[in-house]
């Protein structure tokens, strides 16, 4: 049985962990192989539909990603496989770990049937390969070209460092 003292030690100990941020989102593209990207309104630039895990209640990367999707753009599916596992440093913030899955391919009805969650995001665009990194600045834009290459060559996870390649 456990003891007061000994809840109280371990949670002094569990709080005394170094902490890590975690965040989840989606690849999707259309037939053409555009990637969708979100505009958010809290900040500059474009995004993937994903976020914040809600870890401390429990929810899974995938939960997340599937969660943060149907809020964002109001598409709620089945996502596919991990494509990208990126630890991100940051200066002000404890690193961050970004798990990106596969989405799947989008077709016209999908697409015509995304809803903004208006107190986020301003807008989505579809992009093209080529035009990412003007879209996905630093470690994003090189986690998502990790997983685009993952798509194509049929390989496993990409583990990355700040978007680059680990290994």
């Amino acid at each position: 049985m456990t003891t007061t003292q000994e809840a109280q030690d371990f949670a002094a100990y569990v709080a005394s962990l170094p902490r890590v941020l975690a965040g989840a989102a989606a690849l999707f593209r259309d037939a053409r192989g555009r990637v969708l990207l979100v505009e958010p309104n809290y900040r500059q630039g474009w995004a993937l539909p994903g976020g914040t895990i809600e870890s401390d209640d429990g929810e899974s990367p995938r939960e997340g990603a599937r969660r943060e999707t149907a809020e964002e753009i109001g598409l709620d599916r089945e996502l596919g496989r991990l494509l990208a596992v990126d630890w991100v440093r940051g200066e002000g913030r404890p690193p961050l770990v970004a798990y990106l899955y596969d989405g799947g391919v989008l077709g016209e009805d999908d697409l015509a049937a995304i809803r903004l969650q208006e107190e986020e995001l301003l807008s989505w665009k579809l992009v093209p390969r080529e035009e990412l990194a003007g879209h996905l600045p630093g470690a994003l834009g090189r986690r998502v070209l990790a997983a685009l290459d993952v798509l194509a060559d049929g390989t496993g996870t990409a583990e990355l460092e700040d978007g680059h390649r680990a290994l």
